[in-house]
This record gives structure tokens, C-alpha cells and sequence, in this order.
């Protein structure tokens, strides 16, 4: 016997959503550079309250923390950069779901240099106050490579 399930329309109907994939594929860059630069007010005003980050090897990174690296300057980054070509947004009415690969390359508070490269996915939400990023899942580094 072979059973069927429905199968869902595609993330990408109408123009509504394609507005809204450009939208949060902007925010997500703009996200990115914000960390690049330590820029606490932006980072701030893109994340959700609730928001948290899932890294690779399992920890959890909360919204106060990211702020709280931001303000100490934990990291400096040479590159905080989205591969291009690599960002896919998929959007499912009010929620927004970024993918793509981020390279790292900086200097941690230590002066101890690192380089990371991985895969993100980032889900935003739409809030009254627009789009707010509200949860994130990030790979193991991959072998980084200068691109």
C-alpha cells in the first residue's frame, strides 16, 4: 500500500512573500555586518527578546550575551562575511527562515586568532516592530579556506 501526504506549496507565493524574502535577506546581511563591527545599537534592534543561538558543538547563546561580547569587543573581525551566492530565504507568512554560508575570520579577546567557516540557518519572525531575528542554529566549522 503507498500512502501520499500533501505535499505543501512552495515558501515563495505571491509578491507579499517575495517582498518579504528580500526584506529579511537585507536585515540578515545588515545582522552580519553588525557583529563584524560590533555594532551593539543595530544588533540590538534586530534581535528579538526571546532570541537564542544554537552553536554547533551544542551551547547556547543568549541575547544578552551576544549584546554583552558586542559591548567588550570579545571578538575583532577581519571577516564576517555571508558567501555570496550561498543565501536562500524562505518565508512561510510570518516567518523567515535564512540560510547560507558565513565565513569568520578575527582575533578573539585573547589576541588568539581564529577562522571558521559554516553553514546558518536564522529564523526571523514578524513582529509589530517589523522583522526581529528569533532563533539561529549554526554548523560545526568547516576546513576554512581563503575564498
Amino acid at each position: 500500500m503507498i500512502f501520499t501526504l500533501p505535499v505543501p506549496p512552495p515558501p515563495f507565493i505571491g509578491a507579499r512573500a517575495t517582498a518579504d524574502a528580500a526584506e529579511v535577506a537585507e536585515l540578515d546581511r545588515r545582522f552580519q555586518l553588525a557583529v563584524k563591527t560590533n555594532d551593539v545599537k543595530r544588533i540590538d534592534a534586530i534581535l528579538h527578546p526571546s532570541f537564542a543561538l544554537i552553536l554547533g558543538d551544542g551551547t547556547v547563546v543568549t541575547r544578552d550575551e551576544i549584546l554583552q561580547e558586542a559591548r567588550q569587543r570579545v571578538y575583532e573581525y577581519e571577516i564576517q562575511d555571508e558567501d555570496p551566492g550561498t543565501q536562500m530565504v524562505r518565508v512561510w507568512g510570518s516567518t523567515a527562515v535564512v540560510t547560507a554560508r558565513l565565513r569568520i575570520r578575527g582575533r578573539g579577546k585573547d589576541g588568539q586568532p581564529f577562522a571558521r567557516l559554516l553553514w546558518f540557518s536564522d529564523t526571523y519572525v514578524r513582529t509589530p516592530r517589523g522583522w526581529r531575528y528569533a532563533f539561529g542554529q549554526a554548523s560545526r566549522s568547516l576546513p576554512f579556506r581563503e575564498s
